[in-house]
Formats: structure tokens, C-alpha cells, sequence
């Protein structure tokens, strides 16, 4: 008789915001978060430290997720864009992860009541530059004395 495998159990996600692409694995583990390998505790400025961790915090106040929170590892993978940007790219892959693993409806009610983004991708992007102009809008003034 063949004994059964315990079955790790992953999520993915993604989050983007602007040109930053977040993605994100949540696995069972001792509670380490960590965006591009560097743990969450030392991410400089910490502007950033404050919206990434956002998701987790909000998650937190739930008493039968902050049980599990704990023992739950997050890896977190951002390229592209500013710091800022990749920031609100892996808040949205952690809120996001956090929902799909948890399967819970309040968590998700309180993401979107908290801040839309957190679930939703932004997906305004930057106005390309026009021809002969200093931007996407601005022009060379005229003056017709």
C-alpha cells in the first residue's frame, strides 16, 4: 500500500501598476515576506515598507486569517517601473494572493471598502510623447508679434 504525498499547496499572482509587474507566491511556511529577496522589514524608504505591508495588516484584523498569517510564506517578484510603482504592483499580487488562498468573501469585502486598488489593477499608463513637442502635452508656445 502506497502511503499518500501531503500536497503542498501554492498560489500565484500578479499585480502591475504603470510599468511594474508584481508577481507572487504564497506558500505554507514560518511567516517570512520577502519582495525580490530582501525581507520586507528592512525595504527602504519607508513609504514603501507602509504600502506593501498594507494588505497584510488589513488581513491581519480578521481573527481566522491572523491565525494563519503566521505561517504563511510570500515571495514577492517586481520588475519594472519606480519604486513606487512596483510598491502598489505587489500590494495588489499580496492582496490578491491573500484572497485566492484564504477563499474568504469579508477579507475581500474589506480590501475593496479599504482601497479598490488593492484587488483591481491600475491601469492608466503615461501619455507617450508627441513629435516636434517638449510631451504628451506640452508644446512650444506661439507668439504672432
Amino acid at each position: 500500500m502506497g502511503t499518500k504525498a501531503k500536497v503542498k499547496r501554492i498560489v500565484n499572482q500578479m499585480g502591475k501598476r504603470k510599468t511594474a509587474i508584481a508577481r507572487v507566491t504564497i506558500r505554507e511556511g514560518k511567516g517570512n515576506v520577502r519582495i525580490n529577496k530582501k525581507p520586507l522589514e528592512i525595504m527602504e524608504p519607508e513609504v514603501v515598507r507602509a504600502k506593501i505591508s498594507e494588505p497584510l495588516f488589513i488581513a491581519s484584523q480578521l481573527p481566522e486569517i491572523a491565525s494563519e498569517l503566521d505561517k504563511l510564506d510570500v515571495e514577492v517578484n517586481v520588475r519594472g517601473g519606480g519604486f513606487m510603482g512596483q510598491a502598489e504592483a505587489a500590494r495588489t499580487a499580496i492582496a490578491r494572493g491573500l484572497v485566492d488562498w484564504t477563499g474568504n468573501e469579508r477579507l475581500k469585502e474589506m480590501y475593496l471598502s479599504y482601497d479598490r486598488t488593492l484587488l483591481v489593477s491600475d491601469v492608466r499608463q503615461k501619455e507617450p510623447k508627441k513629435a516636434g513637442a517638449k510631451g504628451a502635452r506640452a508644446h512650444r508656445q506661439k507668439s504672432y508679434r
